[in-house]
């Protein structure tokens, strides 16, 4: 797989990050064990993942600091990432895009994560209550002031409410086209898996004809894609899966047919399901770096290894045979 970089920062493609979020926020507190986690960040550096992926508000607040305890004495391995503009409350997250909290969210960030400088700075989500060129600016104010390296935006979910007859990122696209005006985009976060493909019609090529790189977040679809869960298995009752209409007993067992065709690739390939789910991610662009979550070493080592899983066309394209995801949205 080529290896280059994309964006001011010198985002590394063609290879795959590690994302942060499920050891210490977004799943079961059963499963967060601090020293384990400080294990896999390490392991996956000593795998060769450079990009990693965090945000204030996971925990809140507690991810940062994990993140900032793991790259003592080896930032200068990671290409870091982390995220403002979502408050966490008891009941509810609310967007803060004022200029004045981007500043100290900024500054507060880069204490916990115990570095001076922040290589990608991304805007969780827009302000309804403030211009995004006005959030977009002081965060552009934070690159010449050395605080930040380059900026990023993630992506409305494409199943969030639309314009009739609009594509699933045309808010996002919106987004970028105006904020652009401001200052320039890096680097845009959004899902993408063999299950979520929605961002290759419109998102995906808008990146690449700017030189604007992609992180794939969920690419082993929240854990399904990677063959390891069965239909019926059940959730703890504060893993969001729980909750999700792609993992009811139903839909899980409605939606098997995708993870057997990855296996069929996997066993013809010599790697794991999940591996062949984030080599497909890596095909669909140079520009394009998957992130996926990981708790334990095994999974973050085992998932950098896909960046050497070649996939040919006979296998692109009896992936994109596969039946379409199911949903109970659906």
């Amino acid at each position: 797989m080529e290896r280059r970089t994309i964006g001011a920062a010198g985002l590394a493609v063609g290879a795959v990050g590690l994302g942060c979020m499920p050891m210490s926020w977004g799943y079961s507190a059963s499963q967060r064990h601090g020293d384990r986690s400080m294990r896999t960040v390490h392991a996956a550096l000593d795998a060769g993942v450079r990009l990693l992926d965090t945000a204030d508000m996971y925990g809140p607040f507690t991810n940062e600091l994990l993140v900032g305890r793991a790259l003592k004495g080896r930032r200068s391995e990671a290409f870091l990432s982390t995220k403002c503009g979502l408050l966490v409350g008891d009941q509810h997250i609310v967007a803060n895009g004022r200029p004045g909290y981007v500043r100290r969210a900024c500054d507060a960030s880069l204490r916990r994560l115990q570095t001076d400088v922040i290589d990608l700075y991304q805007l969780h989500r827009a302000d309804p209550e403030v211009p995004v060129e006005e959030t977009w600016g002081a965060m552009a104010e934070l690159v010449t002031a050395g605080k930040v390296r380059s900026l990023g935006l993630c992506a409305v979910g494409a199943h969030a409410p639309r314009r009739s007859g609009a594509g699933p990122f045309a808010g996002t696209i919106r987004q970028l086209e105006r904020i652009q005006q401001v200052f320039p985009v890096s680097a845009v976060q959004a899902e993408l898996s063999v299950w979520a493909p929605e961002a290759l019609a419109e998102l995906l090529p808008w990146c690449a004809a700017r030189g604007v790189g992609v992180l794939a977040a969920m690419p082993l679809g929240n854990g399904y894609l990677t063959g390891t869960l069965k239909p019926g298995q059940g959730f703890e009752p504060d893993d969001p899966r729980a909750r999700h209409p792609r993992f009811t007993a139903e839909m899980m067992a409605a939606n098997q047919p995708v993870v057997a065709g990855l296996r069929r690739i996997a066993e013809r390939r010599g790697a794991s399901v999940a591996q062949v789910a984030l080599a497909w991610v890596l095909r669909q662009g140079p520009h394009v770096v998957p992130v996926p979550g990981a708790k334990r070493e095994r999974w973050a080592v085992e998932n950098a290894g896909a960046a050497d899983v070649v996939l040919d066309d006979r296998d692109l394209a009896e992936i994109a045979a596969l039946p379409p995801a199911r949903g109970s949205w659906d």
